[in-house]
């Protein structure tokens, strides 16, 4: 079993002033994890599930995401994916960031705690992708010029407000079994009794844990994750609805109808086709330009 993990950013840098890379892999595998730095992410190749905080969504080429320190986080996948990523410490960036012309990027940081996710425009995407090119002071022009025209987008909060991030290497190791132990069987019957016992917890211990770390209780995030693998679903296939929501976990499609207008605010036909729609009229692709190594 993966363990959630403090990631070690810092001594991985060498004497660059900040990280940027493209990172290739068969697949992402599920990494629940946390580090005191930012994190900019931008998805080249790959579609999947996105985890930030207690944010569960889907993902496709064209997503960015910029996170705050220590918010735990992971992209899972199971095709071949690829990303752009940009980590840098607040001990780097805050030097940069303290003149007035650099206000709004101050305030965008300061509100990176949940996540944000960008507008994915054609110009920016590029000039993330960049970075991991660029050499001496222009990696520094570079990442500010990013994170300016940044901060002018209207960006997406991801995790809820009140969402704390779990510390502790037993409690990290307890949610993050469970995280891919519902992960990996979200479609079948989940018994408050049986994920209980994943961990060794009583029923009403367990409730508590999962409510203090996530900021949702166990039934609403498993519904979550089952409306997020319908959202899939609903955007790879033509399978009819009432087969996609039993596939999802779901037995009831009135119910499934019912959870997915609460969640996602229309229904699931609704959400079929309005990617249809966009499709039709974008050509179904996000302007990406090939990453360089």
């Amino acid at each position: 079993m993966m363990r959630a993990s403090f990631e070690d950013i810092d001594s991985k840098r060498g004497s660059n002033s900040y990280m940027a890379y493209r990172y290739g892999v068969p697949a992402f595998p599920f990494q629940w994890h946390y580090h005191p730095e930012y994190e900019l992410t931008l998805i080249l190749e790959g579609s999947g599930k996105r985890m930030i905080g207690d944010s569960y969504e889907n993902f496709f080429p064209g997503d960015l995401v910029l996170l705050g320190p220590h918010l735990p986080h992971t992209w899972v996948s199971d095709t071949a994916s690829a990303a752009v990523v940009v980590q840098f410490s607040e001990a780097f960036v805050a030097p940069l960031v303290q003149y007035p012309e650099c206000e709004r990027i101050r305030k965008m940081l300061a509100r990176s705690g949940q996540g944000l996710r960008f507008p994915a425009k054609p110009a920016l995407l590029d000039a993330v992708q960049r970075l991991p090119a660029r050499k001496n002071a222009g990696r520094i022009t570079g990442l500010l010029e990013v994170l300016q025209v940044m901060a002018v987008s209207a960006a997406q909060p991801l995790a809820s407000p009140y969402f704390q991030p779990v510390r502790g290497r037993k409690a990290e190791g307890r949610i993050n079994k469970v995280c891919q132990h519902i992960q990996k069987h979200s479609a079948e019957d989940l018994p408050l009794q049986e994920i209980a016992a994943l961990v060794n917890l009583s029923e009403s211990a367990f409730c508590k844990f999962f409510k203090r770390t996530t900021g949702k209780t166990f039934s609403d995030y498993l519904v979550d994750i089952r409306v997020g693998h319908a959202c899939h679903l609903l955007a790879e296939s033509d399978d009819p609805i009432s087969e996609i929501a039993y596939r999802s976990g779901f037995d009831s499609l009135t119910y499934f109808n019912r959870v997915f207008l609460r969640k996602k605010g229309l229904r699931p036909r609704e959400f079929r086709k309005g990617l249809s729609d966009s499709n039709h009229s974008d050509g179904g692709k996000v302007p990406v330009r090939p990453g360089r190594s």
